[in-house]
């Protein structure tokens, strides 16, 4: 039976005008797009988890590829390092968008190789079709640079301006310091928005003219310019704050109205108080210890985000008013890791790890941050115990450490001695890290304190431009713990030449190194230089330390005189040092009034009545030591146990007369 109409050839019904496609061939095709489709959002997927070698391995083995395809790896490589794959990958591709084009100018643009700003150039006027994404591109690549005459070309070029590009042209001439010229930009702009106010004020902040920003928001600005300002107004609000200025700060905060009425139907910007501007003003408070202001700010926002309440929490940590942060974390509706964090942070500051423990047992979902919040304050209070242990379950539960966790556990090890934990430490991280001088120096202190001095020289060495003080440091008081004072005084004289400065830990290293060397005169030279050559004010540590050294090699009667020229009242250390030089030199008067003076200083201190006795007991006074022990008895003063440890079998064990503990 015929039907009608009758079909047309396929060739003709392909070409034929307007005709659409016959039903099998247009279900193919859009069969064919969904799966384009489909495997365009796999891609896109893979690339997002930073999963690039797979989205690469996806897109060679697709059968068919959109322009859309091509852009989304594109744009992966063209994040990178490496514009020339971007390029090379460009050039290979069968069909180009504008996007195409634009993203490969933003890889020539954001790349900081001296000769790609060249090639942006290029790329830029070879394009087909420009639009403003391109524009302001260049224009960006050319102001990040500080080449604001090529800028200023540009933009003189370009057809048509948006704000954005205004703006960029205000934050170019402040970056390099044309304060004037990007106040006449800010001036011939037919538009300004908040990006624009806020682009002026974070230039003047960053030039150190905040009365410049002020007067531009307190005396320039329009009616219809302020109901874009609150931005601006919260930026200048902080950065008050930064510099410790709170008057300036609540004045322009009083300036923000809570409220603004707006007409009914017509919606616009007002200028009015939002959630920033309390944050930013509550922030000022906190920063110069105001936390009672804080809170009556806090207490007053007629609406709070999370921002709001951490800011809070933070004030109380930060003060140590631990109670009255932890009332306040239990209100916070819904806390985030910022919030826990904070808590257990603040616990470990004040000393109370067990509390923080309880905190981080508590948290729902933790990060590495926690952890090492947890971890560091173990360290920080010197249970260096919990800290590898802690470190242990880090590791069971599968969660990846980061270099400041190693360092925490590292300053572990270097308390506890643990050499084999730590060089243990030292190998995940030359096979899993890139070590960068804050790891290599814990490294460092790590061996030197274990009394591995040719590892931690080998890790200096190897660090070359890498090295900072802490390293110089961390090396010079491994040759002071093992007695080396020659070689701490030549690497001195060798950080001297590299024109490293110096600090006051340098100098307490190279006495205590010259003190257990008898080096008394290299001591002394030391000292003059520390004050002399380097302006370094002389503490408590250093005048301990050089006591110690003139006492006991003899010369009491200097070390005596150096303690009355002190400029600053001697401590329990310095006349700690003295009584020992004296004991030492069997001097019984003045060891009494070192002793004595010792006692008004540290009335709980055992310490001047255990050298007296001994002293007393090694000269065979009896009677004498008798009634040392007697006085301590009627003071209640004890001596407290001394305990020394052995690394065995993977174990600390730690020991006194009495008992024995370990680690586990």
């Amino acid at each position: 039976m015929r039907r009608w109409p009758p079909r047309l050839p396929a060739a003709v019904a392909h070409h034929h005008a307007g005709a659409p496609a016959t039903p099998d061939v247009g279900v193919a095709a859009d069969h064919a797009d969904g799966l384009v489709r489909q495997h365009n959002r796999s891609l896109v997927g893979l690339l997002r988890r930073g999963r690039f070698s797979a989205a690469r391995r996806l897109f060679d083995a697709l059968p068919a590829r959109s322009v859309v395809t091509w852009n989304s790896l594109l744009a992966a490589l063209s994040r990178g390092s490496d514009v020339r794959a971007a390029r090379c990958f460009f050039d290979a591709m069968p069909v180009r968008d504008i996007i195409s084009w634009n993203t490969l100018l933003s890889a020539y643009a954001r790349s900081l190789q001296p000769n790609d700003l060249a090639a942006a150039r290029r790329l830029f006027y070879e394009m087909p079709q420009r639009d403003a994404v391109s524009w302001s591109t260049l224009l960006g690549a050319y102001t990040r640079r500080g080449l604001m005459e090529e800028a200023q070309r540009l933009f003189d070029e370009m057809p048509h301006r948006n704000a954005s590009s205004w703006n960029t042209m205000i934050t170019g001439f402040f970056a390099v310091g044309q304060m004037r010229k990007a106040l006449n930009v800010f001036a011939a702009m037919p538009d300004k928005d908040s990006a624009s106010l806020s682009a002026m004020v974070s230039g003047f902040i960053r030039n150190g003219r905040l009365h410049e920003a002020d007067d531009l928001l307190t005396k320039r600005l329009t009616v219809m310019d302020m109901d874009k300002a609150v931005g601006a107004f919260n930026t200048l609000i902080a950065a008050y704050g930064q510099t410790g200025r709170v008057t300036d700060a609540r004045r322009l905060f009083s300036m923000i109205p809570k409220t603004q009425n707006q007409h009914k139907g017509h919606k616009r910007m007002v200028f009015e108080r939002n959630v920033v501007s309390w944050n930013s003003m509550m922030m000022c408070y906190i920063r110069t210890g105001d936390v009672c202001s804080a809170r009556a700010l806090f207490d007053e926002m007629p609406h709070k985000d999370l921002v709001s309440w951490n800011t809070m929490i933070a004030g109380y940590t930060q003060a140590s008013e631990m109670e009255e942060a932890e009332k306040l974390f239990w209100e916070v509706p819904d806390p985030d890791a910022v919030t826990w964090n904070l808590m257990i942070r603040g616990f470990t500051q004040k000393g109370d790890v067990e509390h923080a423990r309880g905190f981080f047992d508590r948290m729902p979902e933790r990060s590495t941050i926690t952890w090492n919040t947890m971890i560091s304050g173990y360290e920080q209070n010197e249970d260096y115990d919990s800290t590898i242990k802690l470190f242990q379950r880090m590791l069971e539960v599968g969660e990846r450490p980061d270099h400041h966790t190693l360092s925490s556990v590292l300053a572990a090890c270097a308390s506890l001695a643990m050499l084999r934990l730590g060089a243990q430490l030292h190998q995940l991280i030359e096979k899993s890290f890139l070590p960068d001088t804050a790891t290599n120096n814990a490294l460092m202190t790590m061996y030197s304190r274990c009394g591995e001095l040719i590892s931690a020289k080998a890790i200096f060495g190897h660090m070359h431009t890498q090295r900072d003080i802490v390293s110089w440091n961390a090396l010079i008081g491994g040759y002071e713990q093992q007695g080396n004072a020659t070689e701490a005084l030549r690497l001195f004289e060798e950080m001297r030449s590299a024109k490293v400065m110096p600090t006051h830990i340098t100098f307490i290293s190279l006495l205590s190194a010259c003190g257990n060397a008898g080096l008394v005169s290299e001591g002394r030279v030391v000292f003059h230089t520390m004050v002399h050559d380097y302006g370094l004010a002389a503490s408590v540590e250093h005048y301990a330390a050089l006591v110690n050294l003139i006492g006991r090699h003899g010369q009491l009667e200097d070390a005596l005189e150096l303690i009355k020229s002190m400029p600053i009242a001697p401590d329990r250390a310095v006349w700690g040092a003295f009584l020992g030089a004296c004991t030492a030199k069997k001097n019984e008067p003045l060891a009494e009034m070192a002793a004595n003076a010792l006692s008004k200083i540290d009335p709980d201190s055992s310490a001047p009545y255990v050298l007296m006795h001994n002293l007393h007991a090694h000269e065979g006074r009896w009677g004498s030591a008798s009634l040392v022990r007697e006085d301590m008895e009627r003071l209640g003063i004890h001596k407290h146990p001394g305990y020394s440890w052995i690394d065995l079998h993977d174990k600390v064990f730690a020991y006194n007369m009495k008992n024995v503990t370990s680690n586990g």
